[in-house]
């Protein structure tokens, strides 16, 4: 039961302290738990030495996941030293995983709720609060969850938005853990992501990311992520739609249609992992797809749209592979030219099949790695550079820390910087690109031109 109705307690200082690891879900579930907080009288704080309450929102994706949770307890522990303990809560999908050796370990946590279970977590802290009762919740109970998040109050104001319409994953790569930590695949009732968008749009959102562990596989009731998108597009204060993170064996040619140019709410830019461009390496990783596929995808949304670009996601050092498979992942790094690449050490995740594998050896594959993103990082730059004296379309944010300087980003994701003495924020504006390296562009406006409806 979630304490939604009830009136906040008649207590003004009462802090709470969210730090969120990992992805973008992550931070939707980070959102969320705080809108769930108010009825409780925590207000958010950004310094965790004020804190009455905090929240660690984990991520078991990579390594040594569970060790950084411990460190930062330790952390928290120094910090209230001689101090009153604040309530110490571990989510996410460390909590999943790993919750019952956490609670049982670290004495000082109160207790830990899994992605699927924190719609309870009001009850679990007027537990604490009342009865110093530790609790352990990672059940997994999807539609409680949503059900109980669609009666609270949308409390989020970001200019760029997260939507989370799908959870879990039926895919089963051999590395990921996510099937363990956020279960089988679940899609969200069409009509109440309609729901929640109009909500960020009321409270300023003017661009939404559908966000999914495989968000391509969304389907209810016969809608798809195509569908979906189509509907939110209707909704005339959403400007801008991007969604992530897709699969490749459920890029259906619905959703390829999707991306033709007469949709300019849609942005040209997609995520798509491809985690190998050898096909021994996967069919290891039993990722159901082969290079020739993921090239056949590729070609088929440029046909549809040419402006698309591409972003990834690869393991390097995957147990069994040989030179000629790293050879092959850098060749397709290099056909596709990603403008941007997220990639890593494979590391084991307790409980996956990838586990049980032998590793290949450290400094092969750190040797690796260096080889890869380096090659990523002179592709980025060389994207960059050919931004230089052109002009791109920025929905500005919000002020960075120095006077007169907004922040946005273009239809590509890439940060811009402009100095200006008008006010941009959830403005879309045309930039001129002065400059700028693989992290962030600079640009200037015309302060005499102003805002046009762009996404019309």
């Amino acid at each position: 039961m979630t304490l939604t109705g009830q009136k906040p307690i008649p207590k003004s200082n009462k802090y709470m302290f969210i730090k969120t690891y990992g992805c973008q879900m992550n931070v939707y579930d980070s959102d969320r738990m705080l809108e769930l907080l108010q009825p409780l009288g925590y207000k958010k704080t950004d310094n965790p030495a004020q804190a009455d309450l905090i929240i660690l929102n984990t991520c078991h994706i990579r390594e040594k996941a569970t060790e950084k949770v411990f460190h930062d307890i330790g952390r928290v522990k120094k910090k209230f030293r001689n101090r009153k303990k604040p309530i110490l809560i571990i989510s996410g999908c460390v909590a999943q995983a790993e919750g019952d050796i956490l609670i049982q370990k670290e004495k000082y946590i109160d207790a830990v709720i899994g992605p699927q279970s924190y719609q309870n977590i009001n009850e679990i802290i007027k537990n604490i609060e009342n009865r110093n009762i530790r609790t352990e919740s990672t059940e997994f109970d999807v539609v409680q969850k949503f059900d109980s998040l669609n009666k609270i109050k949308k409390l989020s104001n970001k200019i760029s938005s997260y939507l989370t319409i799908q959870e879990g994953c039926d895919k089963f790569c051999k590395f990921c853990v996510v099937p363990y930590t956020r279960g089988a695949e679940f899609s969200r009732p069409t009509k109440e992501l309609i729901e929640e968008a109009k909500d960020l749009a009321k409270n300023g959102a003017k661009e939404i990311t559908l966000l999914g562990q495989n968000v391509n596989a969304y389907s209810h009731d016969q809608q798809k992520l195509s569908t979906l998108i189509s509907r939110l597009s209707e909704i005339k204060d959403i400007k801008r739609i991007r969604y992530s993170t897709s699969h490749p064996k459920d890029f259906t040619k619905d959703l390829i249609e999707a991306h033709k140019s007469t949709n300019k709410k849609l942005m040209p830019l997609i995520h798509l992992p491809a985690q190998s461009g050898s096909n021994n390496i996967l069919q290891e990783m039993n990722r159901k797809h082969t290079v020739q596929d993921y090239l056949e995808i590729i070609d088929k949304l440029k046909a549809v749209n040419p402006k698309v670009k591409f972003s990834s996601d690869f393991i390097i050092g995957y147990p069994g592979e040989t030179e000629n498979d790293f050879n092959d992942t850098l060749n397709l790094l290099n056909k596709i030219e990603f403008i941007n690449c997220f990639s890593f050490i494979f590391s084991p995740r307790p409980g996956t099949p990838a586990a049980k594998l032998t590793e290949i050896d450290y400094n092969v594959s750190k040797k690796r790695l260096t080889i890869f993103q380096k090659t990523a990082e002179k592709i980025k730059l060389k994207y960059k550079k050919s931004l230089f004296n052109k002009t791109t379309l920025v929905l500005f944010e919000n002020k960075t820390k120095i006077k007169n300087e907004f922040f946005g980003r273009d239809e590509y994701w890439n940060p811009v910087i402009v100095k200006t003495k008008q006010n941009l924020k959830g403005k879309l504006r045309e930039v001129k690109i002065t400059g700028g390296n693989q992290n962030t562009l600079y640009g200037e406006i015309d302060e005499k031109l102003k805002e046009r409806d762009f996404a019309a």
